[in-house]
């Protein structure tokens, strides 16, 4: 067990690290090539913050564990408005942008019933894993959209702003190539101790990729968003969010419907869909205001970390 627990540990920090330094090389490269940095900010950093779920998802998928990939994809977002939303609040109330409540909240709100509905039926195929593919390229394509027209929203912003720096194209390369083989190397040392541990405890792939594995790839949005309420800068952690679930969604889950489809955990369709569903309805109704403005209060923060302490704890019992 203590071996399993130290791939664990292990397969997180090269994961994490692996992620910064591919985002790293590979915006600063795309700029040495001459592609503009709202594009950078949308592909590379947008997709890149997603890219520990994504890698995860993918090798448990092709180690035919698609319950951890799926928990990963789902458990990722409950812990992104639970237990990042919440923590953050409780530091400093959330003050929510008109455009979030226009643009951003509606197409998370979107993406997540079209994924619940392409799960509905119990399966889930290379077809809807084709659906996402096609709902992340008009996603991509409407944000690109909204910032040139001068409309850009709470997630462009943030994407722009986290654009690493430009660097020799060398070093670009280096980096990039650093965190290709890192991500994919990092993910089968953690899938190995994640499944290792959750044998040893009797949990299943699902349970261990919606509590363990999904808190771990969240730690990177979990510290950003933290260290900007710490600055006087909370709205950063919506941002993060809401980018991180509408990826999530369409990348992550994606990965264990193209690679290995098949049916999904009845668990997942009357416990955790609804569960990530009710979440996000509760963020919307505290973005839009019970009583008028939109804030994240800290009650409402705490409420929500009740919320996710509830549901990891049934999750752990349920096993």
């Amino acid at each position: 067990m203590l071996l399993s627990l130290g791939a664990i540990v292990v397969g997180f920090v090269l994961l994490i690290w692996g992620a910064d330094r591919f985002i790293a090389g590979a915006a600063a490269l795309a700029q040495d090539l001459g592609v503009p940095k709202l594009l950078v900010g949308l592909t590379v950093v947008g997709l890149g913050t997603s890219a520990p779920e994504m890698f995860v998802a993918g090798v448990a998928a092709l180690q035919d564990k698609p319950g951890l990939a799926i928990g990963n994809a789902i458990g990722s977002n409950v812990t992104n408005i639970a237990l990042i939303l919440g923590v953050t609040a409780l530091v400093a109330p959330l003050v929510v942008q008109n455009s979030v409540l226009k643009r951003e909240l509606p197409v998370l709100s979107l993406v997540c019933v079209g994924a619940t509905v392409l799960m509905a039926d119990g399966d889930l195929t290379r077809v809807d894993g084709g659906v996402l593919a096609v709902g992340l390229l008009g996603t991509l394509v409407w944000m690109a959209r909204m910032a040139r027209s001068g409309t850009s929203t709470a997630l462009d912003d943030e994407m722009a702003l986290d654009v690493p720096e430009q660097a020799p194209i060398g070093r670009a390369v280096l980096w990039t190539v650093v965190g290709l083989i890192a991500l994919p190397l990092s993910s089968q040392i953690l899938v190995w101790g994640a499944v290792n541990l959750a044998n040893a405890f009797g949990l299943s792939d699902l349970v261990i990729g919606l509590t363990i594995v999904a808190l771990g790839t969240s730690l990177p949005e979990l510290a950003a968003s933290v260290a900007g309420a710490l600055k006087g800068e909370p709205e950063i952690a919506l941002g993060n969010v809401l980018g991180s679930n509408m990826f999530n969604l369409l990348v992550v889950l994606a990965m264990p419907a193209l690679i290995a489809p098949g049916a999904v955990e009845a668990a997942v369709l009357t416990r955790d869909l609804p569960v990530m569903l009710g979440l996000t309805a509760v963020l919307y109704l505290m973005c839009v205001g019970w009583r008028g403005p939109g804030r994240v209060t800290r009650l409402e923060g705490s409420l929500l970390l009740l919320a996710f302490v509830g549901y990891t704890s049934i999750l752990l019992i349920a096993g």
